[in-house]
């Protein structure tokens, strides 16, 4: 496997991983009662998954291209990362690598913007399940905050991929929906089945991220920060 599609491998794993956390768990719930209030329609559900993923989806590539691209674009701001990306990645991964295993404790706010599209969803029918990944993809917790700015966007600017990589990011945090939204339309009894042992996963992948991240931000800090390796 490539460097670039370890790094598209990674940020799907990342949105995964995000959408799997408590915060972002609560938000994906109330996607899958709107998407899947319709069950008598199967091509509603569905289309419904489809919309949600594609809202955030687009919402990550936003945010992504206009982070990377300015990080890039502005000559010193790109000659800066060029110089000190490595040596800034290490304590980068330690503090994210401590808030996936829990040993840092950050209280984020869902934004106002997201807080007012999210009345609007229910007035908008089908079409409101795009606006709801939009809504929900800008409602930031620790986890996602940390993963998307942390570890998302650090890669996306080593790689230069300001739209593939955010892309693929908002398609893991949409595929729990999509992975309801099928088993709703095949059978609601297969849905609390597949949660429980979703949540029961979710604790120990973010934990090994976590512990991943730690030492891979050490090995980083001790090469590029300290030089001893």
């Amino acid at each position: 496997m490539g460097p670039l599609a370890l790094a598209a491998a990674t940020a799907v794993w990342f949105g995964i991983l995000t959408s799997v956390s408590p915060c972002p768990l609560a938000t994906n719930i109330a996607a899958i009662c709107f998407v899947g209030k319709r069950v008598d329609s199967v091509r509603h559900v569905l289309l419904g998954g489809l919309l949600y993923t594609l809202g955030r989806a687009i919402t990550y590539i936003a945010l992504g291209a206009v982070l990377v691209t300015g990080a890039t674009s502005v000559p010193a701001v790109s000659t800066f990362l060029q110089e000190h990306m490595n040596k800034l990645l290490g304590p980068l991964l330690i503090i994210v690598g401590m808030i996936l295993v829990d040993l840092i404790h950050v209280n984020i706010s869902a934004p106002l913007a997201a807080d007012k599209l999210q009345r609007r969803v229910e007035k908008s029918g089908i079409w409101g399940a795009g606006l709801l990944g939009v809504t929900f993809a800008l409602a930031f917790c620790p986890v996602s905050a940390a993963l998307f700015f942390g570890g998302l966007v650090p890669l996306a600017v080593q790689y230069k991929a300001a739209l593939v990589l955010p892309g693929l990011y908002g398609l893991g945090t949409a595929l729990p929906v999509i992975v309801f939204a099928v088993l709703i339309a095949v059978s609601t009894q297969a849905v609390g089945a597949v949660f429980k042992k979703l949540t029961s996963v979710e604790r120990r992948a973010r934990f090994l991220t976590g512990v991943v991240f730690i030492l891979i931000g050490i090995y980083y800090s001790l090469t590029y920060v300290f030089r001893v390796l």
